[in-house]
């Protein structure tokens, strides 16, 4: 091994530490979750503490491989004051805190409305503080004091490549992220950013995601044990640098992917930007590819929906396994058409912001707070396994519309195009929910629906970003490095599933 690269993975629940050699295979990995620090009853990312352990991990790593290069992926939404010390000067406030109402409506008194502002900067309406521009809002109105004294407004990525070098950066794929705050149409900070007065603070030029930031200060150095020659790349959002590894094999358009998780995130890599007017006012967006490329996003929180709706089948019926894949007894209930698990638990984080969680079951409505209370128990919901099918139709209804919304049609397509991608790439958690992706396939019947090997997509395309600036190389290049199984799920007939679709989203 020549030399090695030290990849920060910052998840909105896990943090990785991991290590990548020279041919960009991971060789070592550390995971720690962090709770957040409440600070005035509110939610906060305890970056303090997440440095500490940070620097803990990479002298452990220092000391035992060539380490030359460090990159960070981060989760996105988030950004950092920070004050002419060079510490955060206003608290890092997650971005899942809900301010109210009035606090949404007079964002959009102020900068614009929704449709407007989502034609011009790729974003939709989210609820909470998931558009960054909110988030800068709220620590104005909140924290005055604090946010006058901040002499930098740094994104995630970059806020950690500062703190590692004493440098400021940006870079496309975090300032193109949903944030309101960047003109996809001029391709320069927005209205809104100027407006909020967050442009000043902001570092006036973006870089690409392979450019070094700097090297490592000599005080990091000495905390790490890092060399002084150990080079930092600009950062890169997370959903974006999973899509490095299959632009590198497979180009970069004519697939989408569908990133599962916490957040399901589907991007498909489109020639141009630009909605059609049905699509304003719908949660669908454009990230910024990490070659400047639009990318046409749906997301939707379905790693969470399943883990809170399982957890009440779990209690009420005192288990713990997960039911295996039973062809007939899904196509039984789809046949059946008569129960439907609807979005959303968190409202306006996905493809159906009025939709209200709840099953409808022979015409009676069961709101998911009766039946995790236990006030009510809907039919379905009194046998395991027809609970866990419901839930699993449920995910592949939200993961159609958000599929749809990106490009992808009944139609197919075998080389795709910008409205109908040749091919859907599933990875991360789902992809091993045989259920899922069964009906996700039989669905798109005209449409090559793969499942991915690359078990840490977001940290390898990280790697990748960290070797492009060690040796000068295309993404093109390191395509030979490193090798991908892209495993076709097989069709199945399964009629039922259309009009089951239809009446779904009738009670949506």
């Amino acid at each position: 091994m020549e030399y090695a690269i030290a990849v920060i993975d910052i998840g909105m629940t896990n943090k990785k530490v991991m290590v990548y050699d020279d041919a960009l295979t991971q060789i070592d990995v550390r995971y720690r979750n962090f709770p957040p620090r409440i600070v005035d009853g509110l939610e906060t990312h305890d970056i303090e503490s997440m440095e500490e352990w940070f620097i803990e991990e990479l002298a452990g790593f220092a000391g035992a491989y060539p380490v030359k290069a460090l990159a960070v992926t981060t989760h996105g939404a988030t950004f950092v004051c920070v004050g002419k010390d060079g510490k955060p000067s206003a608290p890092c406030v997650y971005y899942t805190h809900e301010p109210g109402d009035e606090f949404q409506d007079r964002f959009y008194r102020l900068f614009g409305d929704p449709e407007s502002l989502q034609e011009r900067t790729g974003t939709p309406y989210l609820k909470a503080l998931i558009n960054p521009a909110k988030g800068i809002l709220f620590l104005k109105e909140n924290y005055p004091e604090q946010f006058g004294n901040t002499a930098h407004l740094l994104f995630y990525p970059q806020y950690w490549g500062y703190r590692f070098t004493g440098k400021t950066g940006a870079e496309g794929t975090y300032m193109g992220c949903h944030g309101y705050l960047w003109d996809q149409v001029e391709h320069k900070l927005s209205s809104v950013a100027e407006g909020l007065g967050a442009a000043s603070l902001m570092p006036g030029k973006t870089g690409n995601s392979w450019d070094v930031l700097g090297r490592v200060t000599e005080e990091f150095a000495r905390k790490t044990g890092l060399a002084r020659d150990v080079i930092v790349t600009m950062g890169i959002h997370d959903s974006n640098s999973s899509l490095l590894p299959h632009f590198a094999k497979r180009g970069e358009t004519g697939f989408t992917l569908n990133s599962t998780g916490t957040w399901c995130v589907i991007m498909t890599p489109v020639k141009a930007y630009g909605f059609t007017p049905d699509e304003l006012g719908k949660v669908v967006f454009f990230n910024i590819s990490a070659f400047g490329g639009p990318i046409k996003t749906a997301i939707f929180q379905g790693g969470k929906e399943f883990e809170t709706w399982s957890a009440v089948l779990m209690k009420l019926h005192n288990r713990k396994d997960i039911p295996s894949y039973d062809r007939e007894l899904y196509r039984s209930i789809l046949a059946e058409k008569d129960a439907f698990l609807l979005p959303e638990l968190a409202a306006g984080s996905g493809q159906f912001p009025g939709s209200k969680p709840r099953i409808t079951e022979a015409g009676a409505e069961y709101p998911y707070e009766d039946i995790a209370s236990g006030r009510v128990c809907p039919p379905s919901f009194q046998n395991y396994e027809r609970g866990i099918v419901l839930l699993r139709i449920s995910l592949v209804m939200q993961t159609i519309t958000a599929l749809e919304r990106t490009g992808v049609s009944l139609a197919g397509g075998a080389s795709g195009t910008a409205d109908s991608p040749g091919e859907v790439f599933t990875e991360g958690g789902f992809r091993k929910d045989e259920a899922y992706n069964a009906l996700v396939s039989a669905f798109f019947r005209n449409q090559r629906v793969y499942l991915t090997d690359i078990a840490e997509a977001t940290a390898l395309g990280a790697a990748m970003t960290a070797k492009m600036a060690l040796t000068g190389k295309s993404l093109t290049d390191l395509s030979r490095d490193f090798d991908v199984e892209y495993q076709e799920v097989a069709k199945s007939d399964m009629p039922e599933i259309f009009p089951y679709r239809e009446a779904w989203l009738s009670h949506i």
